[in-house]
């Protein structure tokens, strides 16, 4: 009996004794939504975009700018964060990071050894998309004011999901996909670019955001190719979309197709499947990739009967033809200009044929150049929209 009351008196002080040993007061934190890496000289300068609380709180505002950024130059990027606590009151918490920006300097020079601290610090998550700032400091991005959303970074973390959701020449990127690609034997990163539309040295006033057309607007542009963790080269917009085709991440989209008697139509994507097979013939490396699709017509700018059956075979061809062209352009591109295999071809060989694989690891960029590389494309046309022939025809007559 004496034993059990012990036991219960024991489990009764535990309960007051708990807490949170390594608890901090959310009034103590500086909370980090964008963090930009640069390089400057031989040192990295780390910007950080942060929350002003009193701003985004509803009608407690003063009319300031909803984010500051802070920045410190240090011969790491965590001795640059600490840093910041010299003009920061409040010690930057990154937890709650939605972007961060490589300066496409530092991006040509190697990302590897800045992303090191955010793979290994315990405050930081994983989920964050990357981006490469073309032709300015990741700095410069971070200061543009959005006026559609209050926060930059949360304005570029939606608008980088929704852009590869609904045109398909840009893809999200998060930290642990970046370093598997970085660190893969068969497959090299691609990042989405950013750039600033307009004059960057208006972006960081609050008349950015007070004026109808913003006078600086941040715009992700088309894909960075990387060998390595180092940035080689840039693809162009369709450039972009054919990579995405090829990795299966197409979810809808647009094109422009000519018709068959002249004039162009428009189809969407609304659905896309791409698979990708290796093989080994007589000794060489060979890669299969199919894709399946499905369209909408959604707009017609020439003279066409929608209600033929042979008419609407013709335009799923012509749609099979155009996406064909995407995907051959970015092999042919990546394969004369960068030499480095963006499309994970070297992964689907290793999982067809591990014993060449183990052979060819070692040179697959070689292997990669001379690659055999065959595109089937099969689209549908879905629907046709409310009305079976464009009103068009009617104003021509």
């Amino acid at each position: 009996m004496l034993r059990k009351m012990l036991l219960l008196l024991l489990l009764g002080v535990m309960i007051f004794v708990t807490g949170c040993w390594n608890r901090r007061e959310l009034n103590d934190l500086a909370i980090a939504v964008g963090m930009g890496i640069d390089k400057q000289d031989k040192q990295y300068k780390v910007s950080m975009q942060v929350v002003v609380p009193g701003e985004i709180a509803a009608k407690k505002g003063r009319g300031a700018s909803p984010v500051t950024l802070y920045s410190a130059v240090g011969d790491s990027v965590f001795e640059a964060i600490r840093k910041m606590t010299t003009n920061s009151p409040r010690k930057i918490y990154i937890s709650h990071l939605r972007i961060l920006i490589l300066g496409e300097a530092l991006a040509r020079e190697g990302i590897g050894k800045s992303l090191e601290f955010l793979t290994r610090d315990n405050e930081a998550r994983s989920d964050f998309y990357i981006a490469v700032s073309k032709g300015l400091m990741a700095e410069d991005i971070l200061k543009v004011l959005t006026s559609l959303d209050a926060i930059p970074a949360n304005m570029l973390y939606n608008a980088l999901e929704t852009s590869q959701k609904a045109w398909a020449p840009t893809t999200s990127v998060t930290l642990d996909e970046l370093i598997k690609d970085i660190t893969s034997e068969g497959k090299h990163p691609v990042l989405t670019g950013i750039f600033i539309n307009g004059e960057p040295q208006m972006g960081n006033s609050n008349k950015n955001v007070q004026m109808v057309d913003s006078s600086a607007q941040l715009q992700y542009t088309s894909l960075a190719v990387f060998r390595g963790d180092k940035l080689v080269g840039w693809l162009n917009e369709k450039e972009s979309k054919g990579y995405n085709y090829i990795r299966d991440k197409v979810t809808s989209t647009a094109g422009v197709i000519p018709c068959p008697k002249g004039g162009e139509l428009t189809l969407e994507i609304i659905r896309s499947k791409t698979k990708v097979k290796g093989s080994v013939i007589k000794g060489k490396p060979h890669i299969d990739i199919e894709v399946r699709s499905r369209a909408n017509v959604d707009e017609v700018e020439c003279q066409i009967d929608l209600t033929k059956t042979k008419t609407i075979a013709q335009l799923e061809s012509l749609g099979d033809a155009r996406v064909k062209e995407l995907i051959d352009e970015v092999i042919h591109t990546v394969k004369k200009e960068y030499k480095a295999d963006i499309f994970g071809f070297g992964d689907a060989i290793r999982r067809s044929n591990p014993k060449f694989w183990k052979k060819a690891k070692g040179r697959w960029d070689q292997y990669f150049v001379d690659l055999d590389v065959t595109v089937k494309v099969d689209g549908q046309i879905h629907q046709l929209g409310t009305v079976s022939n464009s009103f068009l025809e009617r104003i021509r007559e």
